[in-house]
């Protein structure tokens, strides 16, 4: 296999000629666990590990390699291979870290399109899909959003649906699919092409694994019942990437419960860009869009131009992500000077010996 099939372009090689080292070659990250990874390049797929020099040249997590990434190995023996270094990514899917660390935790990397999966039954939530469509377009990565278990609402039930994420201002792709009765998955197909790299994200037990499945054509993922009111269950434990017949990539996710963002403005802008357009109407340019007079959003609110809970679900959004960039900021300051401090000292303590 050839790294094209991978993904690979132009645009890795150009970086990797500057980061290999002699008797070291590229390869993608398929899969994470823990510390534990695995890789494929030119040939079979195999484990790896980080080399001593790399893990210890890491200042944050984020820098560590995340599934889809491009690493450059080195065979230690045939059944392991040493990971030196990871190639810049062209595009990401990262959340803030959950709990109280203030920190980035990548979900996958060099994706092209992400499929965000949402139930029309249950699960379906407008604002939880503003989250992600932020993070995606934050990211660099195009949205597509896939209303999954349509056979469980009627044909105009499901219409609706479709109609409300116009009305919200939703301006990607969508599709409602049955993994039950197949409708819908022909346009799904009709988006995988060879060495493109598509992402499935959403809750658990919106039927993502099973979608995979239906397009893989074989049951390689584990799958769990569906209950009595149309809710799955928890299936998928572990980020992977796994590649169809016709040379597409797939990357599975295990279901997240937090989205949390941070970092994330030019995505919140992307996202929002009709309240972003109606702010250039603003008499101030640092309008916050709360209470200023000649607001120009406030007044698209009034007019009937922009639905109030869309103009909700921006402000939330803003003030968390505003939030924790002041908080990852301060966090960086200290970490950078504590670092400082510990070279002062080991400087100083080699001078008394």
């Amino acid at each position: 296999m050839d790294l094209e099939y991978l993904g690979y372009d132009n645009w890795f090689e150009g970086h990797a000629s500057s980061l290999l080292e002699p008797g070291q070659r590229v390869a993608r990250v398929l899969a994470v666990d823990r510390d534990a990874y695995l890789v494929r390049g030119v040939g079979q797929e195999i484990p790896a590990e980080l080399s001593g020099r790399f893990r210890f040249s890491i200042e944050s997590t984020p820098d560590l390699p995340c599934v889809g990434d491009w690493v450059c190995i080195q065979d230690a023996s045939p059944e392991l291979a040493i990971i030196h270094a990871v190639l810049p990514r062209k595009s990401f899917l990262r959340r803030r870290n959950p709990g109280k660390t203030v920190d980035f935790q990548m979900i996958a990397a060099n994706i092209d399109t992400t499929f965000i999966v949402q139930s029309c039954h249950y699960d379906f939530n407008l604002r939880r899909l503003d989250r992600y469509l932020v993070a995606c377009r934050d990211g660099g990565i195009e949205p597509v959003v896939v209303l999954s278990k349509a056979d469980l609402l009627e044909p105009d039930e499901v219409d609706g649906l479709l109609l409300d994420l116009k009305g919200a201002g939703v301006t990607a792709p969508a599709i409602a699919v049955s993994n039950t009765t197949g409708a819908g998955l022909d346009r799904i197909r009709a988006l995988l092409a060879p060495g493109r790299t598509f992402c499935l994200v959403g809750s658990s037990g919106v039927g993502k694994s099973t979608l995979i499945n239906r397009l893989l054509g074989r049951g390689e993922l584990a799958t769990k019942d569906v209950s009595a009111t149309g809710e799955g269950t928890h299936a998928t434990t572990r980020r992977q990437l796994l590649l169809l017949d016709n040379g597409t990539l797939l990357i599975d996710t295990p279901g997240m419960r937090e989205l949390g963002l941070m970092g994330a403005s030019d995505g919140l802008d992307d996202s929002f860009s009709d309240i972003r357009e109606l702010s250039l109407g603003c008499r101030f340019s640092d309008c916050t869009h709360m209470q200023e007079p000649g607001c120009a959003v406030l007044q698209a609110i009034c007019g009937g131009e922009l639905a109030e809970e869309r103009y909700a679900s921006y402000l939330k959004l803003k003030r968390e992500n505003d939030y924790y960039d002041m908080s990852y900021v301060e966090k960086r300051k200290k970490d950078k000077d504590f670092g400082k401090h510990v070279k002062s000292v080991l400087k100083h303590k080699g001078k008394a010996f």
